[in-house]
């Protein structure tokens, strides 16, 4: 297996500084970090990959029975970082990412150093007194819809992730990435990340956590930044001043600088 390929590994920045690895979200791949890249860059070795079925990757690496829950993302992200050999890593995970990152630090510490959760959500349905933002009938619809028609799904849906109504280019960017995916691919991953509930995962990382949400998210409020740091112990939480499930492209300048910092402190 060349894992490079599989997941259309790009390594590029400052040879011999720390590794960051940046992990795109759902419907996206690694361009969407390409705002951001430059500045990390000036610091840091950069490794950025498309997830199988995303992007770039080799298509022909994905099945229903690997893919259906995040643990097939899991191992891929374990086996890069090892084919890699770069040493302890910074994983940067973007959306359903950060949970890929949650749960490869659990299961194998010593390839990473730090852990960066960028906009994350453990959960997004609402559960006892615990708020994801989203009902279990908001979550069935969702899916629903995107089973029934994925391109008009992704249309209407990819504007909302944004945010941002004022800078339409962005919704449509997100929505032409969505668009690019495979349909069926894209149903199993959309039940994946909506489905999927790691709240339990989050007080077993032992490595430093930067908790960074967007102050205006309607994926992932407020409410779920401040559970994710509250459950993992002695992370950071950053309120970033940007609208949006994608800040690494409303607001590029400051999701590196909230990177770079964090990488670079103590």
């Amino acid at each position: 297996m060349d894992v490079r390929k599989r997941n259309r590994v790009s390594v590029t920045g400052r040879k011999g500084g720390p590794v960051v690895v940046l992990a795109h979200g759902f419907g996206c791949d690694q361009n969407l970090w390409r705002l951001v890249v430059p500045e990390l860059e000036k610091h840091f070795r950069v490794v950025l990959f498309d997830h199988v079925g995303a992007g770039g990757s080799d298509v022909s690496a994905w099945s229903p029975e690997r893919y259906s829950t995040l643990d097939g993302y899991v191992q891929d992200v374990i086996e890069l970082c090892q084919e890699l050999g770069l040493g302890p890593v910074t994983f940067v995970g973007h959306s359903v990412s950060s949970m890929i990152g949650v749960l490869a630090v659990v299961q194998e510490p010593g390839l990473f150093d730090k852990l960066v959760l960028l906009t994350p959500s453990p959960s997004y349905i609402d559960d006892g007194d615990y708020r994801g933002g989203f009902s279990e009938q908001d979550i069935d619809e969702l899916l629903d819809s995107l089973d029934s028609n994925y391109l008009g799904w992704s249309a209407t849906v990819a504007p909302v992730i944004m945010g941002n109504p004022d800078r339409p280019e962005l919704g449509e960017e997100l929505t032409n990435s969505f668009c690019r995916m495979d349909p069926e691919i894209a149903r199993v991953f959309a039940r994946v990340t909506f489905l999927s509930d790691n709240r339990a995962d989050l007080s077993k990382v032992s490595v430093p956590t930067l908790v960074a949400e967007s102050a205006r998210d309607t994926l992932a409020p407020r409410e779920v930044g401040a559970f994710v740091h509250r459950q993992i112990p002695g992370s950071e939480l950053v309120t970033l001043d940007s609208t949006g499930h994608c800040p690494q492209l409303s607001a590029p300048q400051e999701t590196a600088e909230a990177i770079i910092a964090f990488v670079q402190g103590s």
